[in-house]
C-alpha cells in the first residue's frame, strides 16, 4: 500500500521522441548503436528495474535506514541486492566510454533511465550516482596510471566513490577549508583533517571507497587558489589493483536526517593516527578548477533527483485520485441520494493535479532537452553550433538545479496534499517523498548560490550571448506555435513573457553592476524563478505544437488520442493560470527592493 507507482512512460517517450527526435543521434557514429528501437529497450528495462526492486526498496531503507557502529556503516538490508543487480545491468557507467566499461549511451537516453531510479529510490541512487561522479573527475584529469586503476573498477560498482569537499568550518565557503597535505618523499601526499556531511562516506555495499578530497598543501596559498585535489581512498591499492591496508580514513558518526535515511551522510576524520595517504589528482593548486569542470554534471543530477520525485509524487497522487471515493459531486451536494465520486470530479483536486502536471512535465522537457544538449557538445565539431550548445548548458544549468528542486519540492508537498490526511502518514509514500526531495535545494551549492551563478556569472556570460540564444530558441517556437490553429494566443503569451523576462535581465545585469549591487543579488532568486517559469511557458508551447500536428495530422490512434489533447489542455492552463502570475512576477523583481539590505539586522527577531 506505502509502495506507490513511478511516473508514467508515455511522457517520456513524447519527450524523447516526439519533442527531441533522440534518434537524430544515431547518424553520428558515437551514437550509431542508439536507434529507436534500442533507445526503447534501454528505457523499459530501467523503469523495470525501478518498478521491481528499486522502488520496494524505497520505504524499507527509509524506515531502516543507516546504522552506525564502531566505525562501520550497514546500509538497509535490501539495498545489497539492488546494489548488485545495478551493477550487473551496467548502469553506473552507461554513458561513459567502452574503453572504461561504458556503453556509450547518449546523456538524453541515460536520463530517462536516471528518472525512474531517482523517482523510485534517491536514497539508493546517491551510492551510484557519486561513484560516477568521483570516477568522471579521475577520467577526465587523472594520471593515466590513476585512470587504470581506478575508472573501470569504479564504473563498474566493484568499487564506490564520493566527493569530501565540505568542512565544519567552511560549508559552502570552501576556500576557508583546514584540511591539509603534507608532501612525502615518493611523491605521496599525507592528509590531515576532518570532513562532514560526506553523502556515502562510509558503507557496506562495495570493497574499497575512493574518496576524492579536497585540501591545502602546506604553503600554497590561501582561499580558493592554494586548493588541490587528491585521491584518498579507504583502502590503499596496490600497482595491480589489489586492496592493500586501511588508510586512516575513519567515519566517526553518521547524522540523523529529515529524509534520504538509506543514504548514509558521513563525519570523516583523514589521518587521525597520521597514516592517511593521498595521491594528487590533477594540478597542484588547481583542485577548484577540476571542481567546477564537474560542476555542471553534479547541479544537473540534483536538479533531476528534485523532478523525479515530483513525478513520483504526482503518478501517485493522479492514480489515488482516480480510485479514491469521497463526496458527493459538486453540482449534486444537496441531493443527499447522490452517490459519492472518487476525487478526481472535484475541481480543487484536479486544479493541484493540473499545477502539478504542469510542473512536472514542463521540467521533463526541459531536462530532457538539456540533456540533448550534453549529446550535441559531444558530438558537433568545434565551432559556432557547438559553442552555443554549450553556452545554452552553462546558462540553464542553475535553473535546471534551483527551480527544478524548488518546483520538484512544491510538487511533493502538493501530492500530500491530494491524499489528504494519508498523505500525512508512512502508511503511504507522500510524506517521504517530501523529506527526502527537501535536500535537494539545500545540497551540492545552495539555491540562492544557484541564483548568485545565473546573475553574477552566467547571464553576461561571452557578452549575453548564451542567453540571447536562449531567447532565440524561445522565438522560433513562437513563430512554430503562431502558425498552428488553436495555439495563436499561447504562442503570443510567451512571446510576451520572453520580451519581458528580456527587459528584466537587461535591467538586473545594469543594476548589478552599479552601486545598487547588493540590491540586485536580493532579487537574484526571484529573478531565477521567473526564468524558470518563462521556459515552462516555452516548453509547454513545444509540447502543445506537436500534439496539435499530431492531431490535426489525423494519424493519431483512438487510446492516443486523450494524450495528445491533454498536452494542449496542460499548455492552456500553464498559460491561464500560472503564467500571468510570471508576469506578475517580473514586475516585482524589477522594483530591485532597498528593504532586503536596509532592513537593521536587529530587527530581524
Amino acid at each position: 500500500m506505502g509502495q506507490g507507482t513511478l511516473a508514467n512512460r508515455r511522457d517520456a517517450d513524447f519527450v524523447l521522441h516526439e519533442m527531441l527526435n533522440v534518434e537524430e543521434l544515431s547518424k553520428y557514429e558515437k551514437y550509431a548503436d542508439y536507434n529507436r528501437k534500442t533507445i526503447d529497450m534501454v528505457v523499459s528495462e530501467a523503469r523495470n528495474l525501478a518498478l521491481k526492486e528499486l522502488l520496494p526498496a524505497n520505504e524499507e531503507g527509509d524506515k531502516q535506514g543507516c546504522v552506525f557502529e564502531n566505525g562501520q556503516v550497514k546500509t538497509p538490508e535490501s539495498f545489497k541486492r539492488i546494489f548488485d543487480l545495478y551493477r550487473e545491468g551496467e548502469w553506473i557507467g552507461a554513458a561513459e566510454d567502452p574503453e572504461f566499461g561504458g556503453q556509450g549511451m547518449p546523456a538524453v537516453v541515460n536520463l530517462a533511465a536516471a528518472e525512474f531510479f531517482s523517482g523510485a529510490n534517491m536514497a539508493f541512487m546517491m551510492y551510484p550516482g557519486l561513484t560516477h561522479g568521483a570516477a568522471k573527475m579521475i577520467e577526465t584529469v587523472g594520471t593515466e596510471e590513476q585512470k587504470k586503476l581506478y575508472v573501470k573498477r569504479m564504473y563498474s560498482g566493484q568499487w564506490t566513490g564520493t566527493m569530501l569537499l565540505t568542512e565544519p568550518e567552511a560549508g559552502t565557503d570552501v576556500g576557508a577549508l583546514q584540511t591539509t597535505a603534507k608532501r612525502n618523499p615518493d611523491g605521496t601526499f599525507s592528509i590531515t583533517g576532518n570532513k562532514i556531511f560526506i553523502s556515502s562516506g562510509e558503507h557496506d555495499l562495495a570493497e574499497n571507497i575512493i574518496h576524492p578530497v579536497l585540501a591545502r598543501i602546506e604553503g600554497a596559498p590561501a582561499g580558493t587558489k592554494g586548493i588541490s585535489l587528491f585521491i584518498v581512498p579507504k583502502y590503499r591499492v596496490n600497482p595491480d589493483g589489489s586492496l592493500g591496508e586501511f588508510n586512516d580514513v575513519v567515519c566517526t558518526g553518521i547524522e540523523e536526517k529529515m529524509g534520504i535515511h538509506g543514504n548514509a551522510t558521513c563525519s570523516l576524520t583523514l589521518g587521525g593516527k597520521g597514516n592517511c595517504i593521498g595521491t594528487l589528482l590533477g594540478e597542484e593548486n588547481k583542485g577548484m578548477r577540476t571542481m567546477f569542470l564537474m560542476m555542471n554534471e553534479a547541479r544537473f543530477a540534483v536538479g533531476v533527483q528534485g523532478f523525479s520525485l515530483a513525478a513520483t509524487s504526482y503518478a501517485n497522487a493522479a492514480n489515488y485520485a482516480k480510485e479514491r471515493i469521497q463526496g458527493r459531486e459538486l453540482l449534486k451536494f444537496m441531493d443527499a441520494e447522490a452517490p459519492s465520486v472518487n476525487i478526481i470530479k472535484h475541481p480543487d483536486v484536479r486544479r493541484q493535479l493540473l499545477v502539478m502536471k504542469s510542473y512536472v512535465e514542463g521540467m521533463r522537457a526541459f531536462i530532457y532537452y538539456v540533456a540533448r544538449c550534453f549529446d550535441r557538445v559531444s558530438v558537433l565539431e568545434d565551432g559556432t553550433e557547438k559553442e552555443k550548445q554549450q553556452g545554452l548548458i552553462e546558462f540553464f544549468i542553475p535553473v535546471v538545479k534551483a527551480y527544478c528542486t524548488d518546483k520538484g519540492f512544491e510538487v511533493c508537498v502538493m501530492g500530500m496534499q491530494v491524499y489528504g490526511g494519508y498523505g500525512y502518514i508512512s502508511e503511504y509514500p507522500q510524506e517521504q517523498l517530501v523529506r527526502d526531495c527537501k535536500i535537494t535545494s539545500i545540497y551540492e551549492g545552495t539555491n540562492g548560490v544557484q541564483a548568485m551563478d545565473l546573475l553574477a556569472r552566467k547571464l553576461g556570460m561571452k557578452g549575453g550571448q548564451p542567453f540571447m540564444d536562449f531567447v532565440g530558441e524561445v522565438k522560433k517556437s513562437v513563430q512554430e506555435a503562431s502558425q498552428i490553429e488553436g495555439l495563436k494566443d499561447m504562442a503570443t503569451a510567451v512571446d510576451k513573457a520572453i520580451d519581458r523576462l528580456g527587459e528584466l535581465a537587461m535591467a538586473i545585469g545594469n543594476t548589478a553592476m552599479s552601486e545598487k549591487v547588493l540590491d540586485a543579488f536580493g532579487s537574484a532568486t526571484p529573478f531565477l524563478e521567473v526564468t524558470g517559469d518563462v521556459i515552462m511557458g516555452w516548453m509547454h508551447l513545444w509540447r502543445a505544437t506537436v500534439a496539435s500536428k499530431a492531431l490535426q495530422g489525423g494519424k493519431v490512434k483512438k487510446k492516443d488520442e486523450a494524450f495528445y489533447q491533454g498536452q494542449i489542455k496542460t499548455a492552456q492552463f500553464f498559460m491561464d493560470a500560472l503564467l500571468p502570475t510570471a508576469m506578475g512576477k517580473m514586475n516585482s523583481v524589477q522594483s530591485f527592493t532597498t528593504a532586503v539590505m536596509e532592513m537593521p539586522e536587529e530587527a530581524f527577531m
